[in-house]
C-alpha cells in the first residue's frame, strides 16, 4: 500500500469519484478541489506531497494553477490533459509540473506517473561530495538547499534530483535515458523534452549566464555533462 496526502483538482466530478475511489484504494489520502482558486485555498491550510492538475479548467487554468502554486511550493505535480502534444508536453513542465498524463489514462498508468512523481534520490550520493561551491553558489547535498549570493534559491524535488545526478558523476557525458531513469524511474527514457526543460530551469537558477552555461553543459546527440572545476567540493 501506497502513504502519501494527494489534492485532485478538477472541474470534473465523474473524474474526482474515479480519482478518489482508485487513490483511497491505494491507501493514499484523498483531497479535491474544483477549481485552480479551491486548490489554492487548499494549499494554504493543507501539507500536500502531490497534487494532480486539470489543464482545461473554468476560471484559472491548470497551467496559471500550476504556476502559481510552485511559485511558493516544492510540492509534487502532475498535470491531466487532453491533448498529446510535444507544444502541450512542454508548456506543462514549464509551467513547473513534474510530469504529465494524457487522458484517458488507466489506472496503472497513473499510479506509475504517480510514483514516478513521487520518487526521491537519497539525499546525499554515497562517497559523493556534501557540498560544491561555484562562484557564488553553494549547492549542499544533505540538506538539499542551493545558497546563490547569499540567498536560498528554490528547487523542486526533481530540478535537485536531476543536478544531484550530475553532480554524481561530473565532468562525464551522461546519455538523455541513463538521467531520465535515474531521476524519474525506469518506465523513462525516450521523454527527452523532460530533460531540456529541466535543464532550462537549472541554467535560469545555477549559471550566471543562462544562455552560456559554464557547468550544465549540453552534449550534442548524447546528452548533458556537468562541468565541475577543480576544488569546488567539500565534505562540511
Amino acid at each position: 500500500m501506497s502513504t502519501g496526502r494527494i489534492l485532485v483538482v478538477d472541474d470534473e466530478p465523474q473524474i474526482r469519484r474515479v480519482l478518489r475511489a482508485t487513490l483511497t484504494g491505494q491507501g493514499y489520502e484523498f483531497y479535491e478541489a474544483r477549481t485552480g482558486e479551491e486548490a489554492l485555498e487548499a494549499i494554504r491550510a493543507n501539507r500536500f506531497d502531490l497534487i494532480l492538475v486539470d489543464v482545461n479548467m473554468p476560471g484559472m487554468g491548470g497551467l496559471e494553477t500550476c504556476r502559481a502554486i510552485r511559485s511558493g511550493s516544492e510540492v509534487a505535480i502532475v498535470m491531466l490533459t487532453v491533448r498529446d502534444s510535444e507544444q502541450d508536453k512542454v508548456a506543462a513542465l514549464d509551467a513547473g509540473a513534474d510530469d504529465y498524463i494524457t487522458k484517458p489514462f488507466s489506472t496503472p498508468e497513473l499510479l506509475a506517473r504517480i510514483r514516478a512523481a513521487l520518487r526521491r534520490m537519497p539525499s546525499s550520493p554515497e562517497g559523493g561530495a556534501q557540498s560544491v561551491h561555484l562562484d557564488d553558489i553553494e549547492i549542499n547535498m544533505a540538506t538539499r538547499r542551493v545558497i546563490s549570493k547569499g540567498r536560498e534559491t528554490r528547487l523542486t524535488p526533481k530540478e535537485f534530483g536531476l543536478l544531484q545526478y550530475l553532480l554524481a558523476n561530473p565532468n562525464v557525458p551522461i546519455p538523455h535515458g541513463r538521467l531520465l531513469q535515474a531521476v524519474w524511474g525506469p518506465d523513462y527514457g525516450d521523454q527527452v523534452e523532460y530533460l531540456r526543460v529541466f535543464m532550462n530551469q537549472l541554467r535560469k537558477k545555477i549559471e550566471p549566464n543562462p544562455a552560456q552555461p559554464r557547468y550544465l553543459l549540453t552534449e550534442p546527440w548524447v546528452g548533458y555533462r556537468f562541468a565541475l572545476p577543480d576544488k569546488s567540493t567539500g565534505q562540511s
